[in-house]
């Protein structure tokens, strides 16, 4: 079985979040994307501390497409420098980290 991993990506608007999500999902990168919306962001930028809110994507993927979903979210995300940050799957129940990879077989 593929390891699973979980990446998340915050977002300047819903409707970069949703383009990014419909992507990874349609071209069979991501099995889900769940948006939260109105997330706070707090962090250091160009030497400032600096907020935004933002919509934070949560893609459930197979650790095999993480390159390709790197790349597919660089080439559509409006940001400069897009938070790209996956973490492995530890655990979970078998048959949804079965369905996970089972939505990347007809890719």
């Amino acid at each position: 079985m593929t390891q699973a991993i979980v990446t998340l990506c915050t977002c300047p608007n819903k409707d970069a979040a949703e383009k990014i999500a419909r992507l990874l999902v349609e071209s069979k990168l991501a099995a889900c994307v769940n948006i939260l919306p109105n997330v706070l962001s707090i962090y250091s930028w160009d030497g400032k501390v600096e907020s935004a809110e933002e919509h934070l994507l949560v893609i459930k993927s197979s650790a095999q497409r993480y390159q390709d979903i790197e790349t597919a979210i660089r080439s559509h995300h409006p940001y400069e420098l897009p938070e790209i940050i996956a973490v492995p799957v530890e655990l979970g129940s078998p048959e949804y980290i079965n369905w996970i990879n089972t939505c990347h077989d007809s890719k």
